[in-house]
């Protein structure tokens, strides 16, 4: 019988031929069938075996993460920051209704002041010496002892002050679209410079207040910073000229009245002097200090200023004198030490300065801002989660406070931000109350909302204040509140 020949086929595997003669029994055509039938089983086995190996060896696919229910959103989108700019708003713009229906009289004769009333009060809001000052009062009558309830408000109105920021802003701005309307109106009773005065004011204030839409602030810092101060300081000065040229002219005898008590005795002049004195104030406190630049990676610079400083406080740093400054958190031992540092992660410009060209001065306001953490003296016990360069809001209160616990997710940690921060955390913080997740060692991200469960159950915490990025904060906050959790999170408007 003669050798059997192979056919060696890699998609078909390898199949025996038998060599046949004529003579052969089994006719020539059954024998193809029969071979087409062995190779279509072979080819079937291949399939077969080529998709079990696909299957095994693929990873299962990640699930998303569920959101949290429409009804949790929605009480998180509704917020203090908009309960206080809703309240605000509606009622300047119903006296703004009545007025114009003179239905309310005294808005038509005193109209510069519920406009300088209004502004004055959204400067307020966002000056530095206030808030201390708001803080300061809070942290000091009502620490520990008085109702959770309470002490959660309390938080919640100090960070939220920009809704009664934005709400005055808007509303004296209307106001003052009024107050040229009513000019415009009786125009020939009035002088042509208080009608150009005012048409230049509005132009000022409006600029202002849409350089601080939210996508133009986060987006476009420089954009923002400059429109929102300069444009604001012209529309100041133009506030100053339309106060006292309209206070000045005498619309029964149509002249200007020289006389400078006339103008003092009105409401808007006080306005817009108190305008005047907060803004000043924070510059009068600009000075150029010495700065140590510490550049750990390529990520991340750590700058050392001299003093100590209290926890939970923002700085805010310029390489000019008026121009381009950016807030980052204080990190410090207490007011005792010698030095604070602020982190500062590589992202735009100036950010990228620091690492490429480090500099040995820069510019800040000695007067530092209270940011929500300031209010973590209010609470027994809390919890700080953040994540990245977040550490540098979060720090201080668990380095002064043995009664706060640090939960920090990053990647590569000790090797990005350096042996300075490093060194700060180990040696202030004990294991009991620190949760360091390295990223990149435990292969990825945790479940940050069990790490956060956990720990509120188990240290006993009042509260939780997070720094993160927006997706990282809109995931904890949600949890949190979903949860039942209290819970104070990032916000993107100082």
């Amino acid at each position: 019988m003669p050798a059997p020949t192979f056919l060696d086929d890699p998609e078909k595997a390898t199949v025996e031929l038998s060599t046949f003669s004529i003579t052969s029994p089994i006719p020539v055509q059954d024998t193809v069938l029969a071979l087409n039938r062995q190779n279509a089983e072979n080819e079937k086995k291949v399939i077969e075996i080529v998709s079990t190996n696909v299957v095994q060896t693929s990873k299962p696919p990640i699930k998303p993460k569920k959101r949290a229910s429409r009804w949790v959103r929605f009480r998180l989108w509704l917020n203090t920051y908009r309960k206080f700019y809703a309240i605000v708003v509606s009622v300047n713009f119903t006296g703004l209704l009545l007025a114009a229906m003179n239905v309310w009289k005294y808005p038509r004769q005193y109209t510069g002041a519920f406009v300088l009333g209004n502004l004055l009060f959204a400067i307020l809001m966002r000056n530095e010496l206030f808030g201390r000052l708001l803080y300061l009062i809070v942290n000091t009558c009502f620490a520990k002892w008085t109702p959770l309830w309470f002490r959660l408000g309390c938080t919640s109105v100090l960070q939220h002050l920009g809704g009664i920021h934005s709400g005055c802003a808007t509303s004296g701005f209307a106001w003052l679209i009024f107050r040229v309307t009513l000019i415009f109106i009786d125009h020939k009773d009035n002088h042509d410079a208080v009608l150009i005065m005012g048409v230049i004011t509005n132009l000022a204030v409006a600029i202002s207040i849409l350089s601080a839409f939210p996508w133009v602030r986060n987006t476009h810092h420089n954009v923002f910073e400059r429109h929102h101060r300069f444009i604001g300081w012209l529309g100041l000065l133009s506030t100053w000229v339309f106060v006292v040229l309209g206070d000045s002219y005498d619309l029964n005898t149509h002249t200007w009245n020289p006389d400078g008590v006339r103008v003092i005795r009105q409401q808007d002049f006080w306005f817009a002097f108190g305008m005047t004195a907060f803004i000043l104030v924070p510059w009068f406190t600009v000075r150029e200090v010495r700065v140590d630049v510490e550049v750990p990676s390529p990520k991340v610079a750590i700058l050392r200023f001299e003093r100590g400083m209290q926890q939970g406080l923002l700085a805010r740093i310029s390489r000019s004198s008026i121009m381009e400054y950016h807030a980052f958190g204080i990190i410090s031992e207490g007011t005792h030490a010698k030095y604070h540092y602020l982190i500062c992660g590589v992202q735009g410009d100036f950010t990228r300065s620091l690492v490429n060209d480090p500099p040995t001065h820069l510019w800040t306001r000695q007067l530092k801002f209270a940011g929500v953490s300031h209010t973590s003296t209010l609470y027994k016990r809390g919890i700080r989660v953040c994540t990245g360069t977040g550490l540098g809001a979060a720090l201080s209160t668990c380095l002064q406070d043995p009664n706060w616990y640090l939960i920090w997710i990053g990647s590569d940690q000790e090797k990005t931000f350096g042996p300075t921060i490093s060194s700060l955390i180990h040696r202030h913080i004990g294991p009991e109350r620190l949760c360091l997740w390295d990223s990149k060692a435990r292969g990825g991200r945790p479940d940050v909302m069990k790490l956060v469960r956990d720990a509120y159950h188990s240290w006993g915490a009042e509260v939780v204040f997070i720094t993160s990025n927006y997706l990282g904060n809109q995931e904890i906050m949600e949890g949190c509140k979903a949860e039942g959790i209290p819970a104070f999170g990032t916000l993107w408007d100082f």
